[in-house]
């Protein structure tokens, strides 16, 4: 498991001083300066911030701040990387422009060297390369942020790709997430807008997601798992993963030599039927959103390949997601009922699908589904766009403060990729089309007469614990009443920055007051003569005066620095 440990007050305990300095220069050169000012972070930690060349200011000026924030996230490495793609699947935390930008995320970083891949592979494997494959490629064919792939051949002659991660990757990560988590804490404290999405739990989310993406062992549970589901179907092929070659560290693979799905000059030229290739690859997506409930995250189409006989072969199980039948009901329910303009079923729909703090108005979030219908729904089923209608749609249950569970956010983003990809393929497809005979079948299986029973049948086993449990549970409350043990409990907002604002005019107030003992000091010990002296005047006495000075200076610095007198 990642280590993640909370960071108190990283002024004090100087713990990832450096990354954090280098964290807070790479935002200030990117024109975020003010989110460091908002954060007051400055109270925490001195930062050497560097000095942006006129030349560099005038271009980043010219950037949108969506641009500029995916620039430095790519500056900043693997894990800002990795951030930037999972808020790119939420738009019900930051702006559409930002989720687009986000998206255009390049993971392509130099390939480290093939010395350190063959330490990582001895000690995960438990003997070196030439000893475990017949030939080994030293250049690899790939590399991201997190590792590297190189292809092999096997004892038996097969052809193998290896995946090597890169070293001090979990470390590297483990400081970023601390710094996060800190960074997450002051915007829950500092920053209102921001608090309302809970940073907090957002950076805990975004370490599991993260803790899964760096265990190959889960990558090859994934593509496992794939296989068995499609293990019958012959337009589609998964790798064979090699157990006995994979670690934590280390995944072996089969090697697939196929054409990218975006090659479309290649599939062009060796005879492939693209619109076939768009309705296999599309009716892949669809099976496992709304029948397996359990789908490939990452559909870009670099992770898309197309072998002969136009079978579909999926690469890259790092980022998975898994749906359960009653959100993906009630996903199929929300589309139904906005294609079909009835917004207060949709309403209720939302409802059922989200989270929220404080309660929607619904006769605003009812008129609201309306102007969006007539907006986006109001022409030809073949004319609307399943990617841009989702957006937007996320966008509307974001104004009404509405949030959606993660996986499904992953979802819908997958959805409008696939879209995406499609698209480029077939100009003429339609994936609203493509999928009505996935949700008719989801509204069918609900009405079958054994899925009415067995819900009947878990309904009358509920009411039944209920009704039985329901007098004990009543003696236990009128026995904690009666002996005073019941308790309420009450949650405070906006203690925190209270408590902050205090600790912070009590060390001022400390600090002055020793100012004030060095000068008093200071001046009894010149009264006194203490030798040495110079001049006839204590040493030690002009000694404590200027520290009082410097002391005093820094403190009115400070004090000045935060605007505040």
């Amino acid at each position: 498991m990642l280590s993640i440990r909370k960071i108190g007050v990283i002024g004090r305990t100087y713990r990832h001083l450096n990354r954090y300095r280098q964290i807070l220069s790479v935002l200030f050169r990117y024109g975020f300066g003010d989110l460091i000012d908002t954060l007051r972070i400055d109270q925490y930690i001195e930062v050497g911030l560097q000095m942006v060349s006129r030349k560099k200011r005038d271009r980043l000026e010219r950037l949108t701040r969506a641009e500029r924030i995916r620039l430095a996230f790519e500056e900043l490495g693997p894990t800002y990387i990795k951030l930037g793609q999972v808020l790119s699947t939420r738009p019900d935390l930051i702006p559409l422009e930002f989720v687009t930008e986000l998206a255009r995320l390049q993971d392509d970083v130099p390939p480290f060297d093939f010395a350190e891949a063959r330490k990582i592979i001895e000690a995960e494997l438990g003997a070196a390369p030439d000893m475990l494959f017949d030939t080994m490629e030293k250049k690899p064919v790939a590399s991201a942020s997190l590792g590297q792939v190189h292809l092999a051949r096997i004892k038996d002659g097969d052809r193998v790709a290896v995946k090597v991660q890169r070293p001090g990757i979990r470390k590297a990560i483990e400081i970023d997430l601390e710094i996060m988590l800190h960074l997450a804490t002051l915007m829950e404290r500092h920053v209102e807008e921001i608090s309302l999405h809970r940073p907090v739990k957002i950076v805990k989310e975004f370490a599991d997601t993260l803790e899964k993406e760096i265990d190959y062992t889960i990558e090859a549970g994934s593509m496992e798992r794939m296989a068995r589901l499609f293990l019958n179907d012959p337009t589609v092929y998964i790798p064979a993963v090699y157990r006995e070659l994979t670690t934590t560290r280390v995944l072996t693979m089969e090697f697939v030599n196929g054409i990218k799905i975006s090659d479309t000059e290649r599939l062009d030229r060796e005879g492939f039927d693209k619109k076939r290739i768009t309705v296999r690859g599309a009716n892949l997506y669809l099976t496992q959103f709304f029948e397996h409930g359990f789908f490939h995250g990452d559909p870009h189409p670099g992770n898309i390949f197309v072998l002969p006989d136009h079978v579909i072969c999926l690469l890259d199980f790092g980022m998975m997601g898994t749906i359960d039948r009653q959100t993906r009901e009630l996903f199929v329910d929300l589309i139904d009922s906005v294609i079909h303009h009835q917004e207060t079923r949709s309403v209720r729909v939302l409802l059922k699908l989200a989270d929220w703090d404080e309660e929607p108005n619904l006769r605003m979030l009812e008129k609201d589904l309306a102007e969006f219908n007539g907006r986006h729904l109001y022409k030809p089923l073949k004319d609307i766009e399943l990617g841009p209608l989702l957006h937007h749609l996320l966008e509307l249950a974001a104004r009404h403060r509405l949030r959606f569970p993660p996986n499904l956010f992953l979802m819908m983003k997958a959805l409008a990729t696939v879209e995406g990809v499609a698209c480029a393929l077939d100009p003429e497809f339609n994936l609203i089309a493509q999928a009505t005979p996935f949700i008719e079948q989801i509204k069918l299986e609900r009405m079958h007469p054994q899925r009415i029973a067995d819900e009947l049948s878990h309904l009358a086993t509920d009411w039944y614990e209920f009704l039985s449990q329901f007098p004990q549970d009543l003696m236990e409350i009128i026995r904690q009443v009666r002996h005073r043990k019941l308790s309420f409990r009450h949650d405070f907002t906006g203690l925190d920055t209270m408590l902050d604002t205090y600790s912070q005019i009590s060390n001022r107030i400390s600090f002055s007051i020793v100012i004030a003992a060095l000068i008093i000091g200071s001046a009894l010990i010149v009264i006194s003569e203490i030798p040495p002296l110079i001049f006839g005047i204590s040493l030690i006495g002009i000694i404590g005066f200027f520290a009082a000075a410097l002391m005093g200076i820094w403190l009115l610095f400070a004090i000045i620095r935060k605007g505040r007198l």
